[in-house]
């Protein structure tokens, strides 16, 4: 479903990732784990087309997608939710998952139901201005919008952060659910210990820019990730 092939990416005259390889099959969980700063981030904006890579390619689908800008990739079916959420904070909430639907614009079906089902507070506050919601609900609502276009693949930066333990629990929980529900494939960037070994069916490790290993679901866990997270 996508792979990263030697992978250079920098801002200015600054690399921030070298030589990356990667790749996720369909229907695959799989982390990037690493220290703040070691290019997770970097990782994502590459592949979803916020930054241009100096080397390298990536490829979606079977499909060279290197030179495509952002929005045909989403077009093409790749759902983003960015480490800061981004929701529209003076729309409401039914407003910023209407946003959704130009996603994957070759499907026949919105999920608006799996969006709800899985995130009822979305329906029940549906006239609610996003700016007014919590953290942990704008995550659910960001995660909602990206849902609700039937991504193939949904890429996830840093899910955990700065949200309430009882929406992290739940969010590690429904994206594996959703995942396999759906036959989603799901990328994902965290340094939760905890919400890394829910989720993951395998992880890359990042440091200093640099694939450093690759951890299959029986390494994961807490003193092996540990060297590779901020704990």
């Amino acid at each position: 479903m996508l792979t990263c092939t030697n992978l250079t990416v920098g801002y200015g005259s600054t690399p921030i990732l070298r030589d990356v390889d990667l790749h996720v099959e369909e229907g695959e969980v799989v982390g990037v784990i690493g220290k703040n700063g070691v290019g997770k981030t970097t990782l994502m904006k590459a592949i979803v087309g916020l930054l241009d890579p100096d080397t390298g390619s990536v490829e979606y689908d079977g499909t060279d997608i290197t030179d495509w800008p952002t929005d045909e990739r989403a077009k093409a079916g790749i759902g983003y939710i960015p480490q800061s959420r981004d929701v529209f904070p003076d729309l409401t909430v039914r407003q910023n998952l209407l946003v959704g639907e130009t996603v994957n614009e070759d499907v026949d079906e919105l999920l608006y139901d799996i969006v709800y089902e899985y995130f009822p507070i979305l329906e029940e506050r549906a006239d609610q201005a996003a700016g007014s919601m919590s953290g942990g609900e704008q995550q659910m609502l960001a995660i909602g919008r990206a849902l609700v276009g039937n991504p193939d693949l949904l890429l996830l930066d840093e899910p955990s952060e700065g949200i309430q333990p009882s929406i992290v629990q739940q969010i590690q929980r429904d994206i594996p659910e959703i995942s396999d529900e759906l036959g989603m494939t799901v990328l994902f960037v965290e340094q939760n210990l905890g919400v890394i070994q829910s989720m993951s069916e395998r992880c890359y490790a990042i440091e200093r820019g640099t694939i450093v290993d690759e951890l299959g679901s029986g390494d994961l866990t807490d003193d092996t990730l540990a060297q590779f997270l901020a704990v």
